[in-house]
């Protein structure tokens, strides 16, 4: 099961915040990380990951549903690179 918004404002407003406190410091973090990653610059989170933003250059497809070719756009894209601690956390190779 996913872990939503509001459930990281539930947990914020268990650390003694007022729920419109815990919403607002939660939508002021995402709209940072928003206006960073759109401006094309990363984000490191240390022990957390990276958010980094790449581009991709135009290239040939395929529509799966009609199986006719077509030309993909020149886009970019957000990815995601978990730090060691984080991975060994997971892993539960800490």
């Amino acid at each position: 099961m996913a872990l939503t918004k509001s459930d990281i404002v539930a947990r914020v407003h268990e650390l003694g915040f007022t729920k419109k406190k815990s919403v607002d410091i939660i939508e002021s973090l995402l709209e940072i990380m928003k206006s960073t990653l759109e401006n094309g610059d990363d984000i490191l989170i240390s022990g957390f990951g990276k958010f980094c933003v790449k581009e991709k250059n135009k290239r040939r497809g395929r529509n799966p549903a009609t199986g006719s070719d077509l030309i993909l756009r020149e886009r970019k894209v957000v990815t995601f690179k978990c730090s060691g601690k984080l991975r060994n956390k997971i892993n539960g190779t800490e």
